[in-house]
């Protein structure tokens, strides 16, 4: 399917220069990505990156860059329904596997075995509910493994007046008015 939207991160400010390169989650890795992959995690809504961001609101709420997104991607894997997933053969209990156990473990995460398939399959991102222990219904993540500035898999950051610095040492002035 195509994904057209608006999708929203919270970014440690010490690397909100790149909020387009997925190296967070590759250093990491996260629920649908092994450590050295690359992959952007984001939200469909601000208030699902900010729960998404403080796991809940189970931890305490870090200094965070909020980046919204515009999106225009093809190829995505939507896993937000039962009858979704029955399409793509994935059942919720492996989307929502606890995955760290695994990275500190041996083996693959269930997770990690439906997001190789579906790259296999020519998928380059999935829809799916988020797994936070507040979420409902309502709180949806787009995860993309391949991303890029041009179509089909166009993915840009919303940021109009340059504020999001070039690297660690550009942050603008803080003299200027915004």
């Amino acid at each position: 399917m195509k994904f057209e939207g608006r999708a929203y991160r919270g970014h440690d400010p010490a690397w909100s220069f790149s909020p387009l390169s997925g190296a967070g989650a590759a250093t990491t890795g996260g629920r649908f990505n092994r450590t050295g992959e690359p992959t952007l995690y984001l939200a469909l809504d601000i208030m699902t990156a900010i729960s998404e961001c403080a796991q809940g609101f189970g931890n305490r709420l870090q200094p965070l860059t909020m980046c919204e997104y515009d999106i225009d991607c093809e190829d995505i894997a939507d896993l937000r329904s039962e009858a979704a997933r029955d399409k793509h053969e994935v059942a919720l209990d492996e989307l929502a596997c606890g995955w760290l156990t695994y990275r500190y473990g041996s083996g693959d995460a269930p997770s990690w075995l439906i997001a190789d398939r579906l790259r296999e399959e020519g998928f380059v991102g999935i829809l799916v509910p988020s797994f936070v222990s507040s979420a409902n219904d309502k709180n949806e993540n787009l995860v993309l493994w391949r991303w890029g500035s041009d179509k089909p898999h166009r993915v840009t950051v919303y940021d109009p007046s340059g504020r999001l610095p070039e690297n660690q040492l550009s942050w603008p002035d803080q003299g200027k008015k915004s």
